[in-house]
């Protein structure tokens, strides 16, 4: 079985999604699989080795331009070429949010058109490319944003198409009208082109069947899995004198570090201030730098200097070190989250989470056994989950106990492909 995986790049930022295509179409090639991963907008950054193709189709500058003017939608070859190369495009990507929704409003509609865009060019170079090059037997998209895609793939390749869904709706929702209801028109029309849709669990197969107003036969959950290579050894546990409370995820308003801070500062009033610590890493876009400020400021209004640290982005292995300094792990996002692979990784490494009632969160601690969970967006519910934990010290062994061991049998990198697997023979002819 030939596998094309069409991802997309996130302007240079470690990005869930990315993180996730490249373990899956890593664990599908180990298994002896052909799997062509296939970078569109920027290049993939991951915190492993990268499997993705050393090209870029709808390069995000050719995109940008193409919708901006008539011009560059019908530039020679070399031109387009130029404008894809991927030093180029990480480089432009450090200077604005390349995936900020409330600016890409035209943008989006056009790209769910697809052949009726202004980024046809685009298509067709992708389709020729898949067609005379790579000739795959099944097509699989990173999201729902690129169904527009699936109609012309299977008008010339002949091949089933399917479909990820990994938190586009967060996405959607941020775009200003009118481009949030004409894109959502639009997406549930084309939605109708894929054959079937592969969602990270129960909630979001239940969620996006509605969002997209798909037939829910034709979704099939697969737990997400990570690549345990370093995670849960314990050759890096980090000996301390103070509970760390530890963050790990993108530093924006949605992920909600906002309550976190906010429930640190109502615990000090319950625990000795030299014993208790926070410590956050994940990337801060620029347009979230003024959230970040605001957040820091307050930190240091309320007396907290000195133990609330901010490590910034973390690569691979920074990023176990910083989960082996940890005693809980807390990530109180505000939006209903689709994937949560910190959580994962935080288990992984025997950590317990603290994780609001919502999402994915209650199945995957259901399931895991790893963490407690509390109401959604208060800080006195997840000051008092903390707490608990602090508390009670074999309760926090014996939950982080527990979630490593079902993370290490149920969500790693060759569970998640065997299950993918399953879902593509359905398909395949």
């Amino acid at each position: 079985m030939k596998i094309a995986y069409i991802a997309a790049g996130a302007g240079g930022m470690y990005c869930g999604s990315c993180i996730h295509d490249n373990t899956l179409a890593a664990a599908l090639a180990r298994k002896g699989y052909d799997v062509a991963l296939i970078p569109t907008y920027t290049p993939l950054r991951t915190d492993e080795t990268s499997v993705s193709l050393d090209r870029i189709f709808f390069g995000g500058l050719n995109v940008y331009l193409q919708e901006k003017f008539a011009l560059f939608r019908n530039t020679p070859a070399f031109i387009d070429k130029l404008l894809n190369n991927p030093v180029l495009l990480n480089w432009i990507a450090r200077f604005g949010s390349t995936t900020d929704a409330r600016v890409l409003g035209a943008l989006t509609i056009s790209m769910l058109k697809a052949e009726e865009g202004n980024q046809r060019k685009e298509l067709h170079k992708l389709i020729e490319w898949l067609k005379k090059e790579y000739k795959p037997d099944i097509v699989q998209l990173t999201n729902s944003m690129f169904a527009g895609l699936a109609r012309e793939v299977k008008k010339h390749l002949d091949v089933p198409v399917l479909c990820a869904v990994q938190g586009e709706d967060l996405f959607l929702d941020q775009l200003i009208e009118p481009y949030r209801a004409q894109a959502l028109e639009l997406l549930r029309e084309r939605a109708q082109d894929i054959d079937g849709i592969i969602a990270t669990s129960r909630y979001y197969a239940e969620f996006m069947a509605d969002f997209l107003a798909f037939d829910k036969q034709k979704i099939h959950v697969v737990n997400l899995g990570i690549s345990l290579q370093g995670h849960g050894n314990g050759e890096l546990k980090i000996k301390k004198s103070s509970f760390v409370i530890g963050y790990l995820a993108r530093i924006c308003p949605e992920k909600g570090l906002h309550i976190l801070v906010e429930a640190f500062r109502k615990l000090q009033s319950r625990v000795a201030t030299d014993k208790l610590q926070l410590k956050v890493a994940g990337y801060l876009d620029k347009k979230d730098q003024a959230y970040f400020q605001k957040i820091t400021k307050q930190a240091s209004e309320w007396g907290l200097n000195g133990r609330f640290e901010y490590i910034g982005e973390v690569d691979r292995l920074s990023k176990i070190v910083f989960l082996n300094s940890l005693d809980v792990l807390s990530v109180p996002t505000v939006y209903k989250e689709s994937k949560g692979l910190f959580v994962l990784e935080a288990l992984a490494n025997g950590v317990p989470v603290v994780q609001p009632r919502h999402g994915l969160f209650p199945e995957i601690i259901e399931t895991t056994g790893g963490g407690l969970l509390v109401d959604p967006e208060s800080s006195d519910a997840l000051a008092d989950g903390i707490h608990k934990l602090i508390k009670d010290k074999n309760l926090r062994t014996q939950l982080g106990q527990k979630g490593k061991s079902i993370v290490h049998q149920m969500f790693n990198d060759d569970a998640m492909a065997e299950a993918t697997l399953n879902v593509y023979k359905k398909y395949v002819r």
